[in-house]
């Protein structure tokens, strides 16, 4: 069973998986969330593992969205982010994240530097998204205590984000559960653009 919420805006609807970070998609409504996020499966296999298995989609929650939400991010905190994770699942979900940094590192190393441009002419270039992706994690990363300085190599900086993920803190901004899940949404979201984006 994979366990999912809906973030609901008045524009767009983001329906999140709780299990499987950066499975994440959204909709002109709930019927439409859910159906792109089973759309997306079989891309997430080739994040999760070619064993990656979700089982039926089970919808645990909503939640009102606001305007980040139709601005197109999942932006919420949920009461399920409020609840302690066991130590394998945390492990699981940051192997999860680590497999999404990957991913779209591969996804970077093989793509055009002028991506196509969208249909009123607009988007980053590659090497714009990759800065792109950069500063929005070192803007996520304080809201669980972690700081990761300006210009920091992106080795570096993963490191340090994953140390600090490691780590058992109390009295952040956000918890635990809603960092990891929106930083691995941010990066493969970006990914999966670069990829359609690259196509003639």
């Amino acid at each position: 069973m994979a366990r999912v919420y809906l973030e609901n805006g008045r524009t767009w609807t983001f329906a999140c998986s709780l299990d499987y970070p950066g499975w994440c998609r959204r909709g002109k409504g709930e019927e439409a969330a859910l159906e792109a996020l089973q759309d997306y499966a079989p891309r997430y296999r080739k994040v999760a593992g070619r064993d990656w298995k979700p089982g039926e989609i089970k919808v645990v929650g909503r939640i009102p969205g606001d305007a980040t939400t139709d601005f197109g991010a999942p932006h919420i905190v949920g009461p399920w982010d409020e609840k302690a994770l066991t130590k394998p699942k945390r492990t699981g979900q940051l192997d999860l994240l680590q497999r999404c940094w990957t991913y779209f590192d591969k996804v970077v190393a093989t793509a055009p530097a002028a991506l196509r441009k969208g249909p009123r002419g607009g988007g980053r270039d590659r090497d714009k998204v990759v800065d792109h992706v950069r500063e929005a994690e070192r803007a996520y990363a304080p809201g669980y205590g972690i700081r990761v300085p300006p210009r920091t190599p992106m080795a570096k900086h993963r490191n340090i984000i994953l140390a600090g993920l490691k780590a058992e803190v109390a009295g952040t901004k956000w918890p635990w559960p809603y960092v990891v899940r929106r930083m691995a949404w941010h990066v493969l979201d970006h990914a999966w653009e670069i990829e359609d984006r690259s196509e003639s």
